[in-house]
């Protein structure tokens, strides 16, 4: 019991981020979000883009990217493109106000759509703060549209033993996840 407990509060801390699933930039989300809006602490934000290595020639997406904050770190400190997915209107017009006050709004854009439906195939990096269930949905889309190269970082949640991280690092108490694509699949 004591177990359920705990996995079920952290469903419940993982379930207030918020999930990127609407149907296209200029449209209303086609469902409701999964989860609610919960930010990624900025210095795990920092640890996930040292742990992908993104440099200026990388395209970061950041999967369900509720205020932005991954995509304009990224353009911020490494000058490198970003694209946040999204379902809430709301948050994307937030995200865009964020970028423009960062002085990035040139590096990164944002776009209201289904994570699930979203073409990812620009992306070099890949970021991720969604609940386990999500994680290992995303697999196929990841392994068919991620080129060789490309790394997927997840904050706090793993896939499960589907797809083992290549490497996990501890911040704080808090774990970040790291893969690599390293074949066509």
């Amino acid at each position: 019991m004591r177990r359920w407990t705990v996995t079920a509060a952290a469903a419940v801390l993982a379930g207030a981020v918020v999930i990127a699933q609407g149907s296209g930039a200029q449209s209303a989300p086609q469902r409701r979000p999964d989860v609610r809006f919960l930010p990624t602490p900025d210095n795990v934000v920092d640890a996930m883009l040292d742990l992908a290595g993104v440099t200026a020639a990388d395209v970061v997406y950041d999967l369900g990217s509720g205020d932005g904050r991954i995509p304009i770190a990224a353009a911020r400190r490494f000058g490198a493109r970003g694209v946040g997915i999204e379902i809430d209107p709301v948050l994307v017009r937030q995200s865009e106000e964020n970028a423009r006050k960062a002085g990035v709004d040139g590096l990164v854009r944002f776009v209201t759509e289904d994570l699930f439906r979203a073409d990812i195939r620009e992306a070099t990096v890949v970021t991720l703060f969604l609940l386990p269930w999500m994680n290992i949905d995303l697999i196929p889309k990841l392994q068919s549209q991620l080129r060789p190269g490309a790394r997927i970082v997840a904050h706090h949640f793993a896939m499960g033993d589907r797809w083992l991280p290549d490497e996990t690092r501890d911040i704080n108490g808090l774990e970040i996840h790291l893969w690599r694509i390293t074949s066509s699949r």
